[in-house]
C-alpha cells in the first residue's frame, strides 16, 4: 500500500521516487512492482521504438522465474501470444536426462523477445506511476557528494534534461553505460565459446515443446521450440571453430545441427528471418550497488547464455530490488538500508550459480563432479529431480550437491561392490 503522506515529504526535491535506465524484462519488473507500491517512476529507454526488442538472446526462462510473471500478470498474455510450457531434456554421452514425469519442478516459458519485451514494456507503460520515456541516453549521472541522484538524458532533439530521483536503476544490459558512469567495481571473465543462432519452420523436434540441450563436451548445442511453430536452433562451439562459422553461419549452423546425436529435424525445416551470433560474450560482473544506485539483469550481472538464465535472472533481480527498497521509497527505513538488502539477496540467490557458469565458460570439458552428475542423472531419477532443480535454477549449486553426492557416493560404491563379486565370481579357479 503507498504511504499516504504527501510525495514531497518522500521525495524532497526529486522528479521521481526511482528513475531506471532500460525498458527491457528488468527494468519494466522493477518499475511495474515499484509503481504498484506507490512509488513514481521514470522508465527511460534509449530506444524510440516501444517494440524494440533483444535479438541475441535464447528467450528460454527458467521456471525459477514464473512466479515472477505471475506477480506481473503476464502469464496469460504469454499464453496467447503462444508461448510455451516447457522443461528441457539434455543430451549426453551417457545417454538422454529427460523431464520426470512426476518431476515437482514446474515447467520454464518460451516465447520470442520480439512479442515478450513490448508486451512487458506496455504492460509497465499502463501502470499507474509510471512514465514510459523513449528515445532518451543517458549521458550523465547526477551526484550529490558521494550519493547518485539522477541522470541526465538526451532528449532526441540533442537537449539534455535533468531527471532527479531518490533512487536510479540500472537495467541497460550487459554494456551498462549506467555502471560504467557509476564507476562501480568490475569484473570480466572471458569466455571460451561463441554463439550462432535462428529460428526454422518446420517439423518439431523429439520431446516439443519442451526444449532440447546437447552436451557434447566441450560444444554445445540447441533446439528450443518456441511460439508459431517455430524452433530456435542454436550453437556453441568453442573458439576453435569460429573461422567456420565466420566464412557461411547459416551452412555451418545447419550442418552442426544436422550432425547432432538424435539430431532434430532442421534439414526438413526453413529458416525465418535472420541468423545472429556472437563471438565476444565475457562474462561481466559489476558490483550491484553503490549510494543511490543499483544494477538489475545483465547490468548487474551478464553471465553465459548457455544456460538459459539471463531472462529470469533479469525478471527475479527486477522484483527482488523492488522488494527490497519499497519501504525505504516510501519513507519508512533507509535507502542505503534497502539497498543492502538487495545486494545480500541478488549474492546469496546467484553468487553459486554464476561462479559454475563462469568457470565452464572457458571453454574447458566437464569435471570429474559433473561427469559424476551428469552420468548418474541419465540413470537415476531420484538425481534426475535434483540435477533439474539445479538447471533451472530453483535451488543453489550447493544444495543440489548436498542432496545428490551421497546418493551418488552410495551408487558408485553398490557398483563397485558389483564388479568386485562379480569379477572373484568369474576368475579361473
Amino acid at each position: 500500500m503507498a504511504d499516504p503522506r504527501p510525495r514531497e515529504t518522500l521525495a524532497g526535491s526529486c522528479d521521481y521516487d526511482a528513475t531506471i535506465v532500460g525498458a527491457s524484462l528488468a527494468g519494466c519488473t522493477a518499475a511495474i512492482l515499484l509503481a504498484r507500491a506507490g512509488a513514481r517512476v521514470a522508465l527511460v529507454e534509449q530506444r524510440p521504438d516501444a517494440a524494440a526488442f533483444k535479438r541475441i538472446c535464447s528467450h528460454f526462462i527458467q521456471s525459477s522465474a514464473v512466479p515472477t510473471l505471475e506477480r506481473l500478470g503476464l502469464l496469460g498474455a504469454i499464453k496467447e501470444a503462444g508461448g510455451l510450457r516447457a522443461h528441457a531434456r539434455i543430451w549426453t554421452r551417457w545417454g538422454w536426462i529427460e523431464p520426470c514425469a512426476e518431476s515437482v519442478v514446474p515447467s520454464g516459458v518460451n516465447l520470442r523477445r520480439e512479442l515478450l519485451d513490448p508486451m512487458i514494456r506496455r504492460k509497465a507503460a499502463e501502470t499507474p506511476g509510471v512514465e514510459l520515456i523513449l528515445g532518451h541516453a543517458v549521458h550523465a549521472l547526477i551526484r550529490e557528494g558521494k550519493n547518485i541522484r539522477g541522470v541526465e538524458v538526451r532528449e532526441p532533439n540533442g537537449q539534455s534534461r535533468a531527471l532527479r530521483a531518490r533512487l536510479v536503476i540500472g537495467a541497460d544490459g550487459r554494456g551498462s553505460r549506467v555502471a560504467e558512469l557509476a564507476g562501480v567495481r568490475t569484473r570480466t571473465i572471458p569466455h571460451g565459446r561463441f554463439f550462432y543462432a535462428a529460428y526454422f519452420e518446420g517439423p518439431a523436434p523429439v520431446g516439443a515443446p519442451d526444449g532440447s540441450a546437447w552436451f557434447l563436451d566441450p560444444d554445445w548445442a540447441a533446439a528450443f521450440p518456441t511460439d508459431n511453430g517455430l524452433t530456435l536452433y542454436a550453437a556453441m562451439p568453442t573458439k576453435q571453430r569460429q573461422n567456420e562459422f565466420r566464412r557461411d553461419p547459416i551452412p555451418a549452423l545447419v550442418s552442426y545441427i544436422a550432425a547432432l546425436p538424435d539430431a532434430p529435424p532442421i534439414l526438413t525445416s526453413r529458416m525465418v528471418g535472420r541468423a545472429v551470433g556472437k563471438i565476444d560474450i565475457p562474462n561481466v560482473i559489476h558490483t550491484p550497488t553503490a549510494p543511490g544506485l543499483a544494477l538489475v539483469g545483465d547490468a548487474a550481472l551478464a553471465t553465459d547464455p548457455l544456460w538459459g538464465v539471463g531472462c529470469g535472472w533479469a525478471l527475479q533481480s527486477g522484483e527482488w530490488l523492488a522488494d527490497s527498497v519499497t519501504p525505504a521509497l516510501l519513507g519508512q527505513e533507509s535507502l542505503q538500508r534497502g539497498l543492502q538488502r538487495y545486494r545480500r539477496r541478488h549474492s546469496r540467490a546467484l553468487h553459486g550459480h554464476a561462479a559454475m557458469i563462469h568457470d565452464y565458460a572457458t571453454g574447458r570439458k566437464l569435471n570429474a563432479v559433473e561427469r559424476v552428475l551428469f552420468s548418474r542423472a541419465a540413470r537415476d531419477e531420484r538425481l534426475t529431480l535434483t540435477f533439474t532443480a539445479m538447471a533451472t535454477r530453483n535451488i543453489t549449486p550447493a544444495r543440489a550437491l548436498a542432496a545428490s553426492l551421497p546418493r551418488v557416493a552410495m551408487i558408485t560404491a553398490r557398483e563397485s561392490i558389483a564388479r568386485r563379486i562379480g569379477g572373484r565370481l568369474h576368475r579361473p579357479t
